[in-house]
């Protein structure tokens, strides 16, 4: 499953790794040009400051990973931004949340739970993106590895931008329906990414243009042996959740491909509305049209309350 992909280092396609793509925003640029990647390393935005004596911000650098001490065991602080930019306290605890998420569903024959993406998952996070975009653009096999690469760097200068922005994936692990029921091996079944505010929006969004100081929901995708199973369902929930933990925005947007009535009959379910559709122009640059999709989320004591009706009356998403 997928949805308006928007990997903003700059190549756009709206790929549908699933029958019926959700809003994949990992590109943006157009099908009748070859895609174009810059792959060089960012540049830091802040000069690399030698101390700061005031409490309220701490440089977060990398560490060397020998150590195992208590004040180091955060993944997310042993391997930080590579900006080396400074992070106030608020920030700072915004990280421990996404440190600590953790979502799950136990589904009739098999359980699902959902985290923020660590370093040792961005590649095989990676590979399942760039499988998905190949398969919905009809390229070859050999396309693959170079569109693993390129999505690698993608999620690599997302990251460095948390607690602003996060990926989240989602792994499943099967039960076995005989009469031993024994487990099968947990295996990553899809990822989302997720915007919290303007800091963390996407340079070049998918049109209709999202708000930039507003949630945003993209690059949905689930594996294709497991679709139809609630995956994608969760995954939304998921991200629904962590908003409501991390966001003040309570209006949640995301897009959905004016040709996949699947995916837009569950973002309906779920209370998404469109509030704007994309001009019948957007055809001539080879682009397929997009509602904009929005929800308001209630403010509420347990972020985990938010009711999304059922996996069942998604579509099996």
């Amino acid at each position: 499953m997928a949805a308006t992909v928007s990997l903003s280092s700059t190549f756009d396609t709206h790929p549908h790794p699933y029958p019926y793509p959700y809003h994949n925003h990992i590109a943006h640029s157009r099908l009748h040009h070859p895609p174009y990647f810059n792959t060089s390393p960012p540049k830091p935005k802040y000069p690399l400051p030698l101390q700061l004596k005031s409490g309220c911000y701490r440089l977060v650098l990398p560490l060397s990973s020998s150590s195992d001490s208590p004040s180091s065991t955060s993944s997310f602080f042993q391997e930080p931004l590579r900006t080396g930019r400074f992070l106030s306290n608020e920030e700072l605890e915004k990280l421990r949340v996404l440190e600590n998420f953790s979502y799950s569903h136990e589904f009739e024959f098999g359980s699902m739970s959902v985290r923020v993406m660590r370093p040792d998952e961005i590649d095989i996070t990676a590979d399942l993106l760039a499988e998905s975009f190949a398969e919905s653009l009809l390229l070859p096999l050999g396309y693959v590895k170079l569109l693993a690469y390129l999505v690698k760097q993608y999620l690599i200068e997302r990251r460095a931008l948390m607690p602003h922005t996060a990926t989240l994936v989602g792994f499943y692990k099967g039960v076995d329906g005989g009469e031993e029921e024994e487990e099968e091996e947990e295996q990553l079944a899809g990822t989302v990414e997720v915007s919290f505010n303007k800091r963390g929006a996407n340079a070049s969004p998918p049109t209709p243009t999202p708000p930039k100081d507003s949630p945003y929901i993209c690059n949905m995708t689930v594996r294709e042996p497991l679709r139809r199973r609630g995956i994608g369902w969760n995954l939304l929930k998921a991200s629904e959740e962590l908003i409501s933990q991390l966001s003040l925005g309570r209006d949640v947007y995301l897009h959905c491909r004016m040709i996949d009535a699947a995916p837009f009959n569950m973002y309906t379910k779920a209370g998404y509305k469109t509030v704007k559709t994309d001009s019948i122009f957007v055809l001539l640059a080879l682009q397929r049209r997009k509602h904009l999709m929005c929800k308001k989320l209630p403010v509420l004591d347990n972020p985990s309350e938010i009711y999304l009706s059922s996996p069942d009356e998604a579509l099996h998403e």
